[in-house]
């Protein structure tokens, strides 16, 4: 397993490699939902390419860009095992030289959901994202569900662009409880960590709800809503209930696949989750 900084080495090297390319894009701090991308990469492709980038543009000015857990070596002990030929952990330099002015935007799919709350944001992910997968050249790049807008979003960008290349969408890992593995888990204090499920639980709920034969959509919201205002330290910042391709909110009955997500800060800490009902990739 080689660790590369450099553009210009990794294009060197990635010539040499012979068959198809896995890539999994992360922010590094790994954990078990990043390392079942990186075997499922393993399983499918010949080679494998992980890169490991804070990336700063994704980040708004009062988010958490300094504060993101880093540990380079740690994660290059955890990879070493999984058959990563390459491991890339550019600087900020490299990614963006100076003068650097060019942004990749989708522009429908970033308005609701994370991209109302957080803005710029997938301006950032599309262009490093962008950035990455020219630099790599992968035959396929994993992502996790539990950002499913950001999987949906890349996946438009890929095929606006003439991307090369297949997006694979791997489910959500959770911790026993069910919380969705994150590497912003660790913000949590003992107190917050005890709390944190209950967005998997709203989840649940209202999965368990249509599998009973609900398909209000503002029931569904409520019956979240419900769980997640029952628990004094969870503050919601959205709860929705989309079509899983448009990511338009809906407001009638569910006749096809939908997304179900949700936005909480509990303390400090901003956590996402989600799952699809009525489709394939059920987080």
């Amino acid at each position: 397993m080689q660790l590369i900084k450099s553009v210009s080495e990794l294009r060197s090297v990635r010539s040499k490699l012979a068959g198809t390319v896995g890539f999994v894009p992360t922010m590094g701090y790994l954990h078990e939902g990043h390392l079942s991308l990186v075997r499922r990469a393993a399983e499918e492709c010949d080679h494998v390419i992980v890169s490991i980038y804070v990336n700063p543009t994704q980040f708004g000015p009062s988010e958490d860009f300094e504060a993101y857990p880093r540990d380079l070596e740690r994660d290059m002990s955890l990879l070493e095992p999984l058959g990563v030929d390459i491991v890339f952990a550019p600087t900020d330099d490299e990614m963006y030289p100076p003068g650097f002015q060019t942004y990749v935007e989708v522009t429908e799919l970033t308005k609701v959901l994370e991209g109302a709350s957080r803005q710029g944001h997938f301006r950032g992910v599309t262009t490093v994202v962008a950035k990455l997968f020219n630099m790599v050249q992968p035959d396929k790049a994993y992502f996790g569900q539990k950002d499913a807008q950001q999987a949906i979003v890349i996946r438009r960008m890929v095929a606006d662009l003439n991307f090369p290349l297949e997006i694979v969408v791997c489910p959500t890992v959770r911790e026993p409880d069910g919380l969705a593995m994150s590497s912003r888990n660790t913000y949590l204090t003992p107190e917050q960590r005890e709390a944190a499920p209950d967005k998997a639980r709203a989840l649940s709920a209202a999965e368990k709800a249509y599998m009973d034969g609900e398909r209000s959509s503002g029931r569904l919201r409520e019956i979240m809503l419900d769980v997640l205002n029952s628990e004094p330290l969870a503050e919601v910042e959205y709860v929705s209930v989309a079509d899983n391709e448009t990511l338009q909110e809906l407001d009638g009955p569910i006749e096809k696949p939908v997304l179900l997500s949700m936005a909480v800060r509990i303390g400090k800490t901003r956590l996402i989750d989600n799952i699809v009902l009525g489709g394939t990739d059920r987080g």
